[in-house]
């Protein structure tokens, strides 16, 4: 509430008993009393219905107390006794961008802008508003316009450095949030902003520090409890980090994907007899990996049914002690308990040390492997066999950090006396022996890969088929690992035949590509001495 927000009509003659409300509502506001604040503004707005400050700023409290309906309609009651008046423009648009009208939004900062250029709120929201658009360059501009104004604004010192954060402009976000935490140490926001850059550095340990302070502050923090379990798991805490990764279901990227099932989740406890539905989530990676654990319920006495995406069905199905393995979309059998597939460690407690890392969990079918052994003799070319996979799904945010180009693939191909294929599902290289547009399912590329002596792939769910059928895996990996792969590890104690080749700097594949090239010599070198 800036100083216009707070200024009531103070002339002789004002009724003494509007300006005491308007008073009241001010320093309830002020001192974070919002309930109190709505309901000293009402009585001043009866008082003085054509007020139109006091009809924007009981806006500008119900808004905070999310009533955003109300506060809409006081903006535009505000703005219809007085066309020229910034906040409530500023407060509409910020009630529409809430509300998904970000091109109207847009325009109530606009008008702000245009009326007083120098209202800082104005341009700080306009950047938010341009961020969530995709226009992080002139979002920037806007909160840099902000800081300017206002040099001791905490929220556009934490706005900016998530604008450049998402530029992976990590030093520059990195003093962002630093300067907005000088102004104001208890901004929990903030806090956990730069843990987030903190944890892109590598940085875990003070990344999980920052997460808990903004958890202390802000202990319902859905997405500071996700991003602490996720430097948790990186650093190998699991026992905690999974108890903390249960929050990812009130994160807001994850929430939506939260299954309303009426049944009790299944926690590890004992429940012999009855029948748990054990539905994936997240991407083909995430159920490649985790599936072990259904085999291991079913040990307990539980009737076991499996929903994964469709593609992954045929393979799913010679998982041990699964008594059905439905398609995700298709009717569910009746079940009495369920469980996430990826809450399943957390019901087993595992550790480092307890991770079943048997291998392989997963088989392909013994006739198609047989039919690609036959094919890939018939080609003729002799040599160990290397399957080799560079992207993912583009859908995937961290897709441009993982996945490579095929220009960079280049020292990788054309080594003497090696047998290369891809396995690239969209893609091609000309150089390489392309059968994956033959793949109907995931059961089709595990025969493909059964017949391989070697995968060379990064983070995608190739990596995890190939190490979950038990072949030897070599993962290319960016320097901010996924959580997954530990931090400081060239091993995985989640697949004993994977081995990592990761970044030394952000964005460095030449020196990766390097060391795997020279690898692959030798292998190709100790084939021809055997």
């Amino acid at each position: 509430m800036n100083r216009k927000q707070r200024r009531a009509d103070t002339r002789p003659t004002a009724p003494p008993q509007f300006q005491r409300r308007f008073t009241e509502a001010v320093a309830a506001y002020q001192a974070g009393r919002l309930a109190e604040a709505a309901a000293a503004f009402r009585q001043a707005v009866a008082l003085r219905p054509g007020h139109a400050d006091a009809q924007a700023n009981l806006g500008l409290v119900l808004l905070a107390l999310g009533q955003a309906e109300e506060a809409g309609q006081c903006c535009r009651r505000a703005l219809a006794l007085c066309p020229t008046h910034t906040d409530a423009h500023n407060t509409l648009g910020n009630v529409l961008r809430q509300g998904g009208q970000l091109e109207a939004a847009l325009a109530c900062y606009r008008r702000a802008i245009g009326i007083d250029p120098a209202h800082a709120d104005a341009h700080n929201n306009l950047g938010v508003a341009l961020k969530a658009l995709g226009e992080t360059v002139e979002a920037t501009a806007c909160y840099r316009r902000a800081i300017a104004l206002r040099p001791r604004f905490a929220e556009a010192h934490n706005n900016l450095g998530n604008a450049l954060r998402e530029t992976e402009q990590l030093e520059d976000a990195a003093g962002c949030y630093q300067e907005a935490l000088r102004l104001r140490p208890d901004y929990a926001d903030a806090h956990a902003n730069l843990g987030l850059v903190l944890q892109e550095q590598r940085h875990l340990a003070a990344a999980a520090a920052r997460f808990r302070q903004a958890i202390q502050l802000r202990p319902d923090s859905a997405s500071a409890h996700f991003n602490l379990s996720m430097a948790l798991l990186a650093q190998g805490e699991l026992a905690e980090g999974w108890r903390e990764y249960e929050w990812r279901w009130q994160a807001p990227h994850i929430a939506p994907q939260r299954r309303p099932f009426p049944q009790p989740q299944w926690r590890g406890e004992p429940a012999t007899g009855q029948t748990l539905l054990i539905h994936a989530e997240q991407g083909f990676g995430d159920t490649l990996q985790f599936c072990r654990y259904a085999p291991m319920a079913a040990t307990r006495g539980l009737r076991v049914v499996l929903e994964v995406p469709p593609p992954l069905v045929r393979l799913l199905r010679g998982l041990p002690g699964i008594a059905t393995v439905v398609a995700r979309g298709e009717a569910l059998p009746p079940f009495d308990l369920q469980c996430p597939m990826m809450s399943l460690p957390l019901a087993f407690g595992t550790t480092l040390e307890s991770i079943p890392a048997a291998s392989p969990y997963l088989h392909a079918d013994p006739a198609q492997a047989a039919t690609w052994q036959a094919r890939l003799a018939a080609t003729g070319r002799p040599g160990p066999r290397v399957g080799l996979a560079w992207s993912g799904r583009t859908s995937n945010p961290r897709d441009h950090q993982r996945s490579l180009g095929p220009a960079q693939l280049a020292p990788l191909l054309g080594i003497p006396g090696l047998h290369v294929v891809s396995l690239q599902q969209a893609g091609t290289l000309p150089a390489l022996p392309d059968w994956m547009q033959e793949m109907a399912d995931f059961a089709d590329t595990a025969a493909l890969i059964n017949q391989l002596d070697l995968v060379v792939t990064v983070d995608t769910a190739v990596a995890h088929l190939a190490a979950a059928l038990g072949q030897q895996v070599w993962m290319l990996d960016r320097f901010n690992p996924d959580w997954r792969w530990l931090d400081g590890r060239r091993d995985s104690p989640w697949y004993p035949s994977l081995r990592i080749y990761r970044q030394p700097r952000p964005g460095d594949w030449t020196t990766v590509i390097e060391a795997v090239a020279r690898d692959l010599h030798e292998l190709a070198v100790a084939a021809r001495a055997a």
